[in-house]
Parts: structure tokens; C-alpha cells; sequence
């Protein structure tokens, strides 16, 4: 078996692939989760290390949840900012993900990270036209910067699901990131959404070493809107409909 990964894709936007190594070469610059190492990159063309995949264990969520908080506490230049040096697009998986330079973190992402995908959902059918009234008033409370906290831009992996986060026998390795400047707890919140394992772990790990704001696990719907919306853009109404309950739970923090 090759040591090595490649990915291609003749039909990629432009910039895609490259985008995936400036975000891989950014999170890695801060020193703190293990990210996979890209060897090459060229347009339509990303070679990355073959990670040896094994099981994860306690200990080695732990250890990971560790050392998120030193990628997260690495910074960005500002809320939407993409990764340090890359002037070209940005995404999360297939679709195109807004950069911005917010000061405001609810601006930011009532803005660029869930209306972009909302209204594809509702052209879509991937949200009932009787929910979007909901969801817009989540967002209206977003936007107005209620949620604001005194949190500096955090390094994001951004597309943080159980399938970006690779185990070999040295721990966990990030994968394809959608990397830009966000808050810290969207990153754990999409671990929670779609299940990793030994999850508990991972955020006991994160907490001892960087403790979030009390009332976080309470908010985890709130940043659960962006992954939700992206889905419910790409996959249907079954996101659809979980948007619509994190908004409605978002109007009650």
C-alpha cells in the first residue's frame, strides 16, 4: 500500500484543493491537533500522508480534546477570516463558504455561515416553508450580536464532523477542514452533532485544559445551525427539520 493519499477531481472549483492545503497548513502552524501532512498540491490534485487508521481510545480523546484548545487559542484575524495567506475561495464540502473580517461573531455567523445555506434549503425542499419563520428569528437574535461573548476569533477546523477526525496509534489527526476564524465551541458543537466517538472524553480533555463560558453545552444548538443548514441545503428535509429545532432552542438561551 502506497504511504501516500491522492485526491483528484477534474470537475473541482477552482482553487478547491488548494484551499484544503492552505487550511490543513494553517491549523498545523498553531501547533496543537495533529493534522494531516500535505505533500503536494496542484490544481485538481491534493496528495496528503496515508494515515494508518486504528481505533481511538479514551486516553487518546482526551489527550486531542487537549490539544484543540491549543489549535482554537492559535487565533485568526478576524470572525470569517480565512487562513493566513490564502486570498482564494473557501468551502465546505462541495459548496462554497463566505470569507468575512467580522468583528461581531453573531454578525458573522447569522450572516455568512447559516443564510447562505438556508435559503438553497428552502429553494431546495430541504426546509418546510412553515419552519422558516422560526429559523429567521434564531438568526434575526444571532445577527444582532445577542450571543456575542468577549471570545477572540478562534483557528477553526470548521467542518469538524466524526469523518474529518481520523485515529492512528498516536491519536487524532484532522482532515479536511473548512478552515477559517470562528468561535471555539462551533467546532465542538459539530463533534456533538454527529456523534464522535469517545466524545465525552474529547471535551473533558478540552475543558481541563481551556475551559469554555458557562451554559456552553446549552448553546450547542445555536452552533449547530451552520452544519444544519449546510446539510439541510445538501441532503433534505431531515436536516430541515433539526435546523428548526435548533432555532427554536436557540430562542430560548
Amino acid at each position: 500500500m502506497s504511504d501516500t493519499v491522492v485526491k483528484e477531481r477534474r470537475e473541482a472549483p477552482e482553487g478547491f484543493f488548494e484551499a484544503e492545503a492552505a487550511g490543513l497548513r494553517w491549523l498545523a502552524a498553531a501547533g496543537g491537533a495533529r493534522v494531516v501532512d500535505v505533500l503536494t498540491v496542484a490544481p485538481g490534485r491534493i496528495e496528503l500522508a496515508r494515515i494508518p487508521e486504528t481505533r481511538p481510545s479514551p486516553h487518546a480523546a482526551r489527550v486531542f480534546g487537549a490539544a484543540l484548545t491549543t489549535t482554537h487559542a492559535a487565533g485568526a484575524d478576524a470572525f470569517g477570516a480565512p487562513p493566513a495567506g490564502w486570498t482564494g475561495p473557501l468551502f465546505i464540502g462541495k459548496r462554497p463558504l463566505p470569507a468575512a473580517h467580522e468583528t461581531s461573531w453573531g454578525r458573522f455567523y447569522a450572516r455568512d455561515r447559516v443564510h447562505p445555506y438556508l435559503g438553497i434549503a428552502i429553494d431546495a425542499g430541504g426546509v418546510a416553508r412553515d419552519d422558516v419563520p422560526v429559523i429567521r428569528e434564531a438568526l434575526d437574535r444571532v445577527e444582532s450580536g445577542e450571543f456575542d461573548d468577549d471570545e477572540p476569533p478562534a483557528r477553526l477546523h470548521g467542518d469538524l464532523w466524526n469523518g474529518n477526525l481520523l485515529w492512528d496509534a498516536a491519536g487524532g489527526i484532522l482532515i479536511d477542514p473548512a478552515a477559517h476564524g470562528g468561535h471555539r465551541e462551533t467546532d465542538l458543537a459539530m463533534l456533538a452533532l454527529f456523534g464522535a466517538p469517545f466524545l465525552d472524553e474529547i471535551l473533558a480533555g478540552y475543558e481541563e485544559a481551556a475551559p469554555l463560558r458557562a451554559g456552553w453545552r446549552d448553546r450547542i444548538p445555536l452552533h449547530q445551525l451552520h452544519p444544519l443548514a449546510v446539510h439541510a441545503a445538501s441532503y433534505g428535509p431531515s436536516y430541515g427539520r433539526a435546523l428548526a429545532e435548533a432555532a427554536r432552542a436557540t430562542l430560548v438561551l
